[in-house]
C-alpha cells in the first residue's frame, strides 16, 4: 500500500510553475495575474482564499483580492465581473463559492469570460472538456488527474467507480476518466444516493473516487484487494481532543480501507492540496492564452 502524498506533489508543481514564471519574466513577458472575489466572512472561504493568495506568492503570480460584504447585490457583483472580463492585466479570476442566498450562483458563473474562468465552472469550459477540447478543468478533478499521472497509476481499461454526481467533482471526474487519454481510458460507473447495488459496484472497482461528502462512507468490505482509492471528502467532524474542536474526515474509513489498497489518498494531505495547485496551473494556462 502506498499513500499518495498530495501535499508533496502540490509543492513540487508550484515550484515548477515558479520556474516557468521566472522564465516568462526573463523573456519580457507579463507576470500571470489571478484575482479572487470574496463575499462575506465564511470561515472556510476565508481560509481557502488566504491559501490561494499564499500559493500565488510561491508561484510568482500577481494576486488581487476583492472583498464584498454579504449584502452586496447581484448586480454589483455582475458589474465587477464585467470589469475583470475587460481588464487585460487580469489573466484569470474566481468568485469564491458559496455565495449568499439572494445571489444566483449560476448567473455569476455564466457572466465570467470562459477564457478567464480558471475555476472551470463555466458551461463552455464544461462542454469543451466533455468533447476533449482545450479548456479549464475544475480544480479538484484536475488535481486528481495530476496525482494519477505523477504516481503512474494505470487507468486504461480499468473499472472506475465515481461516488457522487456533483457538477464540481463527480460529473467532470467521470468525464475525464472515460476520455481517450492517459490518465483516463477507463470504464466508468457513477453511483449516487439513489444507486442500487452501490456496494457491489465498489467491490468490483479497480479505482474508487469517493466524492459524496459522507464521512467514513467507504468501508473495508466495499473495497477489493489492490484497489486504488481517491478520497475527495472533507467534512468537519466534532473532536473535543483538538484545539479547533473538529477534525477533517474523508469519505473513506482510512484505517480499515488502506491495508487493502495499492494506492490511497489520506485526508487531509491528499486531494486537498492539489485543488489550489490546480488553480495555479489553470492561471498559468490562462496567461499563456491556450484558447
Amino acid at each position: 500500500m502506498q499513500i499518495i502524498d498530495g501535499k508533496s506533489i502540490a509543492e513540487q508543481i508550484k515550484q515548477e510553475i515558479a520556474a516557468e514564471v521566472a522564465a516568462r519574466i526573463s523573456r519580457g513577458e507579463k507576470r500571470p495575474h489571478l484575482a479572487a472575489i470574496l463575499v462575506g466572512h465564511d470561515g472556510g472561504s476565508e481560509t481557502y482564499v488566504a491559501n490561494k493568495v499564499k500559493a500565488c506568492e510561491v508561484c510568482g503570480f500577481t494576486s488581487t483580492l476583492i472583498r464584498y460584504e454579504s449584502d452586496v447585490t447581484e448586480q454589483e457583483l455582475l458589474q465587477r465581473i464585467d470589469e475583470l472580463n475587460r481588464n487585460d492585466d487580469v489573466d484569470g479570476f474566481i468568485v469564491q463559492l458559496p455565495l449568499p442566498k439572494h445571489i444566483n450562483e449560476q448567473h455569476i458563473i455564466e457572466a465570467i469570460d470562459f477564457r478567464k474562468d480558471v475555476d472551470g465552472f463555466h458551461p463552455i469550459n464544461v462542454g469543451r472538456m466533455s468533447i476533449g477540447l482545450p479548456c479549464f478543468v475544475s480544480a479538484t478533478p484536475n488535481g486528481i488527474m495530476e496525482l494519477l499521472k505523477r504516481y503512474n497509476i494505470e487507468t486504461s481499461g480499468k473499472k472506475c467507480v465515481v461516488l457522487g454526481r456533483s457538477n464540481i467533482v463527480g460529473k467532470p471526474m467521470a468525464t475525464l476518466m472515460m476520455q481517450k487519454q492517459i490518465p483516463g481510458d477507463a470504464t466508468v460507473t457513477v453511483c449516487h444516493s439513489h444507486s442500487k447495488n452501490l456496494v457491489e459496484e465498489c467491490r468490483n472497482a479497480d479505482i474508487i473516487i469517493a466524492a459524496m461528502g459522507q464521512p467514513n462512507f467507504v468501508k473495508a468490505d466495499m473495497v477489493k484487494e489492490g484497489a486504488v482509492v481517491i478520497d475527495v471528502g472533507t467534512t468537519r467532524v466534532p473532536d473535543a481532543t483538538r484545539k479547533s474542536g473538529f477534525k477533517l474526515t474523508g469519505d473513506v474509513k482510512f484505517d480499515e480501507v488502506a491495508p487493502k489498497c495499492s494506492f490511497i489518498t489520506p485526508v487531509p494531505g491528499g486531494v486537498g492540496p492539489m485543488t489550489i495547485c490546480s488553480l495555479m496551473m489553470n492561471t498559468l494556462k490562462a496567461a499563456s492564452h491556450i484558447f
